[in-house]
């Protein structure tokens, strides 16, 4: 940040009284900008042995496969959230089961939160940014063309947890230097 969203006028990087951080600060009207993590909240949904997948309509990683899954909105519930997103990208029609996997992306300041969701139909379609929406079996999942290294750590733990019966909540993070599928990420 250079300017004051409030004022306009120019920002300095300080420590304001009381804090430990480097913060933008505004000398004129003494507002602190404060930057933190974003939260993206997505679906695992599945259906029968099957889960969702689409494929980016728009950068970054276009043409390359996610969860259904984006930026939380303002006035919106994480779960809330991840169904909006779900509708946006596939037009799914489901149920939020549980919170399944919070990942910590310190690196890029993000945090993933995936729900467990039961599709209600299997019917599924692209939406707006989005090429393509289907449904794939394990041993279908094109594991080299996935978007993010937590799609990959979400839907590896998911198909072990499938297999057990169990799905107790998973919380890690996730290095820049992750290495999940064998290949750099």
């Amino acid at each position: 940040m250079k300017f004051c969203s409030d004022c306009g006028h120019k920002l300095i990087v300080a420590i304001p009284a009381g804090d430990l951080r480097e913060r933008h600060i505004c000398n004129h009207c003494s507002r602190i900008h404060y930057e933190n993590p974003k939260l993206v909240v997505g679906v695992i949904a599945h259906w029968q042995d099957q889960v969702l997948l689409c494929r980016r309509g728009i950068e970054p990683q276009k043409g390359l496969w996610c969860l259904p899954a984006g930026f939380m909105e303002n006035g919106e519930s994480s779960d809330e959230g991840a169904m909006r997103e779900a509708k946006e990208e596939t037009c799914a029609q489901l149920e939020i089961e549980s919170l399944y996997a919070v990942y910590n992306l310190p690196h890029i300041n993000q945090t993933y939160m995936y729900y467990l969701a039961k599709l209600l139909t299997p019917q599924v379609e692209a939406g707006l940014e989005t090429l393509d929406a289907q449904l794939f079996k394990q041993g279908d999942i094109p594991w080299s063309q996935l978007a993010y290294p937590s799609i990959a750590a979400a839907l590896q733990q998911f198909f072990m947890d499938q297999k057990r019966g169990q799905f107790p909540l998973i919380h890690e993070s996730i290095s820049s230097q992750a290495n999940l599928l064998g290949n750099a990420s």
